[in-house]
């Protein structure tokens, strides 16, 4: 999943949308009131981009965890946040079975499935494309079938000192 510009902040509830760095904050919107806010250098702000979870592998990236999650769930939501411990414990080890019992906690799987319902709630679980080499787009020709000659661009004027 796109998760650039989703943020998570400590002490609020629900998720963010960066909008702008400030002179001492950053301007953020949260997704579901739309409602802005400042947001200090002392507070805690974490980009869902940066966001993994720990496996007894490697650390699986959240856009990752929220791919499989939608591939399992289909077009409908996740578990819901507020389940029992043992039942986000079931569905979460369904998500990602190798998952490090030892690092990742009961509040960490509420956390994904909240994050989850919100962006699918708000249609904003865009999935990811694989990333293509870039293509030289194709030369443009005239109505004869022949391709044009390319300007060369010149380079900053240099100004001339006074002498």
């Amino acid at each position: 999943m796109v998760l650039k510009d989703i943020l998570a902040i400590s002490g609020e509830q629900g998720l963010f949308k960066f909008i702008a760095q400030g002179k001492n904050a950053i301007i953020v919107e949260h997704l579901e009131t739309k409602k802005r806010s400042s947001v200090y250098g002392s507070t805690k702000v974490s980009s869902l981009e940066d966001i993994a979870i720990f496996t007894e592998k490697e650390d699986v990236p959240l856009g990752k965890v929220f791919d499989i999650i939608y591939e399992k769930a289909g077009e409908g939501t996740a578990i819901d946040s507020k389940a029992d411990g043992n039942k986000l414990k079931i569905w979460f080890e369904e998500i990602l079975p190798d998952y490090s019992k030892d690092k990742v906690y009961v509040s960490d799987m509420k956390k994904v499935a909240l994050w989850y319902n919100i962006l699918h709630k708000l249609n904003m679980l865009i999935k990811e494309e694989p990333e293509t080499e870039a293509r030289d787009e194709p030369e443009a020709k005239t109505e004869s079938g022949e391709v044009p000659v390319s300007v060369k661009k010149k380079g900053p004027r240099k100004s001339k000192k006074a002498e």
